[in-house]
């Protein structure tokens, strides 16, 4: 058979660290970046007697990112243990939410520039969205780092407030679930919940795919595969996947449930374990944790739901009149957005500011090897600039100085800059008795010019560049001077 004749079913578990000042379950900081165990404490260790203590502030932003997605939050939750022995848990069972979780139901909406590149060069399939099971709250582990004779541990992540978003057996393709990791990391992004870097491990994935001939309403047997740490990766271990147990059905190779982990190195998956189920990790509910009633949380969280990436595209188009290419450009990135929309207040130049945030803005970020949020650039600077290169006042190649000098000089403006540089308005008497002079100097020069000669204009409008005492915008001077000569 041939990989056509199967249908592939995919769901994911994404596992989102909460952005919170501390942990789960303890005070102690959470976050990227400190010296191995320094942010450490008995709870988080798992020393005998240290007892919990929850983080309200994790459960609310639980309930904003099932609000965002559309899911229901029942008027109960609870607590749970999961037993396993390995280092990285250190009181050998994880905190976590088994049947009651904080969020039921809602779904991902997959936008049309989350696909990959590619994908939308070909063409974006139709809108859709992807269901979800159900979100719940646990604690994150502790990180491992593996060596040839040893493991090293570093324990300040464990405890760190973690969203699992299971979706759902409802995506088909690896593109799909590109676009679907790319397009909950943007919600996750909007509403404030995550950074959701997946290099930095804020936001990971465990992938479940399954193949069953056309025709066969049940599931096939479905493979676990972990260790996928960017979208790109995810996508390129699916189509593996995806190709190896087709390659095995096609010769009777029968799937068996089982955990695999990606070697993005070697392009493959490799076998880790058979996987356990449920009745393994022997769950019980929490002692030391009371049930959570929901309500107070859900009315105080209601109001922080903010406008989600579809209804500002949409917004995007209506109120700037941008195209969907610019839309789709600006939405893809949260920062990116906030930028454009900053300096569209400080202008009536919206989608010539859209070209520059687009288009010139990445460019220079990426001579000078930093980022948007680094950049020195204000959005009400760069809206200056736009403004006085729409009235004339320097042309767009030396829009590019000046846009240099507002980086070397943050604080001043746009105007500023341009008049350090000698570029300002100039004056209409003056540049008009320069255009006469030079054309009296240049008769023989403007005679090929009204003969047909288009090219000698550019000598014209140099001589009057040269004798002005500003730098006036070469393209004015060069209108001005088809005006005077007819042309």
């Amino acid at each position: 058979m041939a990989l056509s004749d199967y249908l592939v079913t995919i769901g994911l578990e994404v596992h989102c660290q909460i952005k919170t000042k501390t942990k789960m379950f303890c005070s102690c900081r959470a976050g990227f970046g400190y010296e191995p165990n320094t942010n450490v404490c008995p709870t988080c260790l798992g020393m005998p007697g240290a007892l919990p203590v929850l983080n309200e502030f994790a459960i609310e932003r639980t309930i904003l990112t099932g609000m965002m997605l559309g899911c229901t939050t029942p008027p109960l939750c609870k607590w749970d243990r999961k037993n396993y022995f390995y280092a990285d848990m250190p009181k050998n069972y994880q905190l976590t939410q088994l049947d009651l979780p904080l969020c039921i139901g809602g779904e991902v909406p997959l936008f049309p520039w989350s696909y990959p590149a590619d994908v939308i060069a070909a063409g974006v399939p139709p809108f859709r969205t992807v269901k979800l099971d159900h979100i719940h709250l646990e604690e994150d582990v502790a990180k491992l780092t593996h060596h040839t004779n040893h493991s090293l541990i570093d324990f300040n992540r464990a405890g760190t407030p973690l969203m699992e978003i299971v979706s759902q057996p409802d995506l088909t393709s690896s593109d799909e679930t590109y676009a679907y990791l790319k397009s909950l990391q943007q919600i996750l992004i909007c509403g404030g919940i995550s950074d959701a870097d997946m290099e930095k491990g804020q936001m990971r994935c465990d992938v479940n795919v399954s193949l069953r001939p056309h025709g066969q309403k049940e599931l096939g047997t479905k493979i676990e595969m972990k260790n996928i740490n960017s979208m790109s990766a995810v996508r390129r271990a699916l189509e593996y996947e995806i190709r190896r147990q087709s390659d095995e059905l096609d010769r009777g190779i029968a799937q068996v449930q089982c955990t695999r982990r990606w070697d993005d190195e070697r392009g493959e998956s490799i076998l880790m374990r058979t996987k356990e189920d449920a009745h393994d990790y022997r769950y019980h509910t929490c002692p030391d944790l009371v049930p959570i009633h929901t309500a107070p949380l859900v009315e105080r969280v209601r109001g922080e739901v903010p406008e989600l990436p579809g209804r500002k595209h949409a917004r995007l188009m209506e109120d700037y009149a941008l195209s969907e290419y610019d839309a789709n450009t600006l939405v893809a990135d949260m920062a990116v957005c906030a930028y454009f929309e900053e300096a569209a207040a400080a202008s009536k130049h919206a989608k010539k500011i859209a070209n520059w945030v687009i288009n010139t803005l990445p460019n220079i970020l990426g001579d000078k090897e930093t980022t948007l949020e680094e950049c020195p650039v204000r959005p009400q600077a760069l809206a200056g600039l736009v403004d006085i290169v729409e009235e004339g006042i320097v042309s767009n190649n030396q829009a590019k100085e000046v846009l240099e000098a507002l980086w070397e000089n943050p604080g001043i403006s746009a105007e500023e800059a341009a008049n350090k540089l000698g570029y300002k308005k100039a004056d209409t008497g003056a540049l008009d008795a320069i255009l006469d002079k030079v054309i009296a100097e240049n008769p023989k020069e403007v005679e090929l010019v009204k003969g047909g000669n288009a090219k000698l204009i550019n000598f014209l409008t140099g001589q009057v560049m040269k004798a002005s005492s500003v730098k006036p915008n070469p393209k004015i001077v060069t209108e001005l001077l088809q005006a005077k000569l007819g042309i």
